[in-house]
């Protein structure tokens, strides 16, 4: 039963909007609103949006009802940017549109493209976007714009800030900026005065402050986005730019992203690597350093536990088994359209790091077997974690930067820490060029002891980075719930009231994905912890990541693979603790044609997951699970009189030809659609009525 405000906003949304797409039922909002963080909130509400005036209308009733809204795409989200106990507006479907401008050197995308869908539109012009998220098989534009995303071969300079050309946006009361659109910025100008006043004097704030303002340029010296881009109010003047700016990292916020237009990239044609092995993280370091001014695409670290986790793939070398505990790797790439050039680029960077010594020879390969293990071994982190898990724990991934030239101590650092904490699964990886740092391992929040043990890891962490390296608590993953209560102890209280005037300029009344990037609560990074609860062998290391989603035939239709899993995990945790027997009855009634009937079984889910997961497979045993003991008995029974079985279908099907050579094509046609209609309880118009005292035909299913 939906509270009253929730119950009007359903009705008032039902005259404009399909009533279908408004949904309020415990399994669909529980399905839709789980993203890859290891966060929960239920929504009350899921709206299916279509298109931008659908979202107007939703903005302006639910302001109206003083309801928060929350915007989302892929829920490829870490940091549980996507989730919402309130309403939870999910635009992937209709959102798919794109449009190539000038000669290709720029593309306009919807929000529910997926990342390497934008790719495929530009690969035949030698093209791609600038950001490449390890997530881009999954992630949307949408969540690539509003977290962003930068990847493992773009750095900061191809990162979504650096790349945007144009983004359109709808406001918190329904007004829409359009900066690729003359009229559209004018008119903003005109009828949101008090907003660009707003802006320009946060911006005037800041340049009249010395100190913030170098502050400010430092910080974004590394990667960081933790908290709002500030930056935009150093890096430009003109409060539309500012604002476009603003828009990027914003996690949903601010307002609703309708489009963007990305400047496009080149993709070169040529590709190399070399997975080049040092003594110590601190000759990785220092080799790191170097390979800044020379001519790399990517430099990418692992720690020895990294190499130790792809040690054992057939196609790792054997040393690998042998290497010492000091051990760190190096991914170095480099990238070029012309042959000749990539083997000069090559060379150059053999002589920039030949002063110090590696642990074996290397060389650069463009060998497809050898390029593909090379990646996956760096790739293949975070499934790794997440496969060898204990399950009822979560995967944790999070990522920090640190100033180039401290990258050495700053590993070692996290190493002790994890050491301290006893996080003995940790790995730590990350774009070593940029400082940029990820962490991996598993977290058990069934009980207050393991919830404290992390909360004394993430205090530890954030003095760590802030206080001893000076680095970013958030470098490319987005601030989130995780990180919110964090970020004012990062930037300061000067910085993070700029942060909060921004907030309150685009959103005074909280009421946009309220509580993410800015929350004042210090345990909020605590709460709402997503239950973990094991549900059946092969699912049970499912990271809940939505990389299967693109993949799923029936997504969109009824559930995708991972909407899937956690509508069975949920069932499992209710039969279990007995907490809701009412919302386990609600949820179990539209279970068989959601999660069962409609999946087709094909296991293409299992091709795109970090785990190996093939929901497919999980389904036919929940469908042998569910077969009634008279259903099984036949199927039995079949199963071990073939020869029969078939005699008999034999016998029938040369019945059927035998009247077809009799009735011919039409007639046999019109009788299979009679008794199709029939058997679901639909008589056709044509079918004439049966006089009264006939033997009535069961028309029920």
């Amino acid at each position: 039963m939906l509270a009253p405000a929730y119950q009007k906003l359903k009705d008032n949304l039902s005259k404009s909007i399909d009533s279908k797409r408004i949904l309020d039922n415990p399994l669909q909002t529980l399905a839709y609103g789980t993203d890859a963080s290891f966060y929960r909130l239920i929504p009350k509400i899921v709206i299916l949006a279509h298109n931008e005036t659908e979202v107007i209308e939703i903005i302006q009733q639910a302001k109206l009802l003083d309801i928060a809204l929350t915007f989302r795409a892929a829920g490829t989200s870490l940091s549980g940017q996507a989730i919402s106990d309130s309403v939870l507006v999910v635009a992937t479907h209709g959102w798919k549109n794109f449009e190539l401008l000038e000669n290709n050197q720029k593309i306009k995308l919807e929000p529910g493209i997926v990342g390497a869908r934008a790719n495929t539109f530009l690969a035949p012009h030698g093209l791609k976007i600038g950001p490449d998220p390890a997530s881009i098989g999954a992630a949307m534009i949408g969540g690539i714009v509003a977290n962003n995303a930068s990847g493992m071969c773009c750095g900061t300079a191809q990162n979504s800030y650096q790349t945007i050309a144009d983004i359109r946006i709808v406001l918190n009361d329904g007004t829409i900026l359009d900066t690729a659109n003359q009229d559209s910025v004018a008119a903003f100008k005109n009828n949101q005065k008090g907003l660009i006043q707003e802006i320009e004097s946060l911006r005037d704030t800041i340049k009249n402050d010395e100190t913030l303002y170098h502050f400010i340029k430092n910080k974004f010296k590394i990667k960081n986005t933790t908290g709002y881009s500030i930056n935009a109010l150093v890096d430009y003047q003109d409060p539309i730019e500012i604002i476009k700016h603003l828009m990027v990292g914003s996690e949903g916020t601010l307002a609703f992203i309708s489009n963007v237009t990305f400047k496009t990239v080149i993709d070169e044609k040529y590709k190399s690597c070399s997975l080049i092995i040092f003594n110590t993280i601190q000759d990785a370091c220092n080799a790191t350093i170097l390979l800044k001014s020379s001519p790399v695409a990517a430099v990418e670290l692992l720690d020895r536990e990294s190499i130790r986790s792809v040690e054992f793939d057939p196609d790792a070398p054997t040393y690998f088994k042998t290497l010492p505990e000091s051990a760190c790797a190096l991914l170095v790439e480099c990238r070029d359209n012309e042959l000749e050039v990539i083997h000069q680029k090559q060379e150059q960077i053999r002589l920039q790091i030949q002063s110090i010594p590696t642990y074996t020879d290397y060389k650069f390969t463009s060998d497809p077997k050898q390029y593909y293990f090379n990646w996956k071994a760096r790739k293949g982190l975070l499934p790794t974690v997440g496969g060898l898990r204990k399950n009822g724990t979560s995967v944790i991934i999070e990522d920090v930067a640190f100033p180039l030239p401290q990258l050495a101590d700053a590993c070692l650092a996290l190493k002790d820490l994890f050491k301290k904490y006893e996080y003995h699964d940790a790995v730590l990886f990350g774009h070593a060029l940029e400082g940029n740092l990820h962490f991996v391992f598993s977290q058990d929040f069934s009980n207050q002891t393991e919830v404290d043990r992390y909360e004394k890891l993430m205090a530890e962490l954030a003095d760590l980075v802030v206080n001893q390296f000076n680095g970013s608590l958030k470098a490319e993953h987005g601030t989130g719930r995780n990180m919110a209560p964090f970020v004012e102890k990062e930037w300061g209280t000067k910085a993070y009231e700029i942060m909060k005037r921004i907030k309150n300029i685009f959103d005074p009344h909280n009421k946009i994905n309220p509580d993410v990037l800015i929350n004042p609560d210090p345990k909020a990074h605590l709460k709402n912890l997503k239950p973990m609860p094991e549900s059946h062998l092969i699912v049970d290391k499912c990271m809940e990541c939505g990389f299967c989603e693109p993949h799923c035939v029936s997504e969109g239709l009824t559930l995708s693979p991972r909407q899937r899993i956690v509508i069975a995990r949920e069932i499992s945790r209710l039969e279990e603790t007995n907490e809701d027997p009412t919302r386990l009855a609600e949820i179990q009634k539209d279970v068989t044609y959601q999660l069962d009937e409609t999946c087709a079984t094909d296991g293409l889910c299992a091709l795109a997951c970090p785990v190996n997961i093939d929901t497919g497979k999980f389904v036919k045993t929940w469908r042998a699970n569910e077969l009634k003991s008279g259903d099984k008995k036949v199927a039995a029974y079949i199963g071990s009189h073939m020869a029969e079985t078939t005699s008999i279908l034999r016998v029938g099907l040369k019945m059927v030809s035998f009247f077809h050579s009799i009735f011919g094509t039409k007639i046999m046609t019109a009788l299979s659609n009679c008794s199709h209609f029939i058997s679901f309880g639909k008589i056709p118009k044509w079918i004439p009525e049966m006089p009264k005292g006939a033997h009535k035909i069961n028309t029920k299913n």
